[in-house]
């Protein structure tokens, strides 16, 4: 698999897209993810950030969106959601990524009022819809389980239900090593994504909380994930999700302290020469 980064690990350089880009290719990095939302961004924006990545030989392989409001009970918000998810798929064809990764937004109101069936079931639907409109254009979405309670997509059970549910070939899984950690799922759970996986992202943290820290900051044992992550066989990348850097002015060591930490298990693990 190849190794790649979440281009957002460089905002605290306050340098611009173009300095992150560059820095990736760098360090080493084999591929990027670009986290940016196509509605706010201008036209040059968008040419640079293609531009810059061929200019770098640094390939573009997901491109990420955060879409809580796909399952919001109002049924304009849900268009409107629709509409940017589209957007965002878009975006991606015209990067030449393979895919966007999807967050699903949480249950409302602590499962209550509404049944939470029925916000699965009308997430079921726009991911059918969606997984359409990625056909057309050659494109996965990738959905992100996230470790929290109320979270839609919580645990890989909930992740291959969903997966089955939604019933497209284009609506596949992306397994986020630290959120599974902080889930409390088992590294053999993930045979259950046999054939229902496409990306990866790795990250540590301190048990507890949400953290992407550098791989070895934290307590995620990652040998065991990675090992059945190698059984999945993903013709993928492995990307490195960060927050913010204790020392905003060290953020380059940061990154290569991460690169340099995953590379190594990537390799102990036979996912990279």
């Amino acid at each position: 698999m190849k190794l790649g980064l979440i281009n957002s690990a460089w905002v605290q350089s306050g340098q611009g897209t173009a300095h992150g880009i560059r820095m990736t290719r760098e360090i080493g990095f084999d591929t990027i993810d670009i986290f940016a939302d196509p509605l706010d961004l201008e036209i040059s924006e968008r040419i640079l950030i293609r531009r810059e990545c061929q200019a770098a030989s640094l390939p573009i392989v997901s491109v990420a969106c955060v879409a809580v409001g796909l399952i919001d009970f109002n049924p304009s918000v849900q268009r409107f959601h629709m509409q940017r998810c589209q957007a965002y798929l878009d975006f991606a064809y015209e990067l030449e990524a393979k895919n966007v990764l999807l967050v699903l937004g949480e249950y409302i109101w602590e499962r209550q009022v509404i049944r939470p069936q029925e916000q699965w079931l009308t997430a079921v639907k726009h991911l059918r819809t969606l997984g359409d409109y990625a056909a057309k254009l050659k494109l996965d979405i990738a959905l992100e389980l996230e470790p929290f309670k109320l979270s839609l997509l919580n645990n890989v059970e909930h992740m291959r239900h969903f997966i089955e549910d939604v019933n497209h070939p284009h609506v596949k899984a992306n397994i986020d090593i630290s959120h599974l950690h902080l889930a409390g799922v088992k590294p053999e759970e993930l045979r259950k994504l046999k054939g229902k996986a496409i990306h990866v992202h790795i990250s540590d943290c301190d048990g507890k909380v949400h953290g992407d820290l550098p791989p070895g900051r934290g307590v995620v044992d990652f040998a065991p994930y990675l090992k059945e992550i190698a059984a999945l066989g993903i013709n993928g990348a492995v990307s490195i999700e960060l927050e913010y850097a204790p020392q905003p002015d060290r953020i380059t060591d940061w990154v290569r302290e991460a690169y340099e930490s995953t590379a190594k298990l990537m390799r102990e693990a036979g996912l990279r020469a």
